[in-house]
């Protein structure tokens, strides 16, 4: 799994996922881009991406797709609309996209060419607000678990394959 991470400046989000899209059929890669102000670390994303691939092995995948069965898992949503909001929207945005499998560094070199990207070091660099509000981590869960947001994040990730 490679992730990459950016600036973004996505002016036309359908033009956007549809470019994405096309990088995954030509690579054989799961391509998936997140906000990066959702993703707590790489680990939240290599849970999510486990999870997904075992619930598919399994056959009690949500998707029918691989990358927004990731999100889904990376959301820690079951709801296809709700779990979008940690994806990337239109205007300028730090942004993380998982490539997994395929041609994964042609993958990446075509992203950097087809989208409107600049190199950055997002991975990590989250804002606890918006990551409290999407998991719905209140205060005293924040404090129970001495303030390791990650921690509850990666949690949240693990709980959807229970909650089923």
């Amino acid at each position: 799994m490679r992730l990459v991470e950016a600036e973004a400046t996505v002016s036309d989000l359908d033009s956007f996922i549809a470019a994405v899209g096309e990088v995954a059929d030509e690579t054989g890669a799961t391509v998936q881009a997140f906000d990066a102000r959702y993703v707590v670390d790489r680990e939240h994303l290599e849970r999510a991406t486990e999870l997904a691939d075992r619930a598919i092995a399994r056959g009690n995948e949500i998707a029918r797709d691989r990358a927004v069965e990731i999100l889904l898992y990376a959301s820690g949503r079951r709801q296809i609309n709700r779990a979008f909001e940690i994806g990337v929207s239109e205007g300028t945005l730090p942004v993380v996209i998982l490539v997994d499998g395929g041609d994964e560094a042609d993958a990446e070199a075509a992203l950097f060419d087809r989208l409107d990207l600049e190199p950055a070091d997002t991975l990590g660099d989250y804002d606890e607000a918006l990551v409290r509000d999407v998991f719905d981590v209140g205060e005293t869960e924040l404090r129970v678990a001495d303030g390791d947001l990650p921690a509850l994040v990666r949690e949240r990730v693990a709980l959807l394959a229970v909650d089923r």
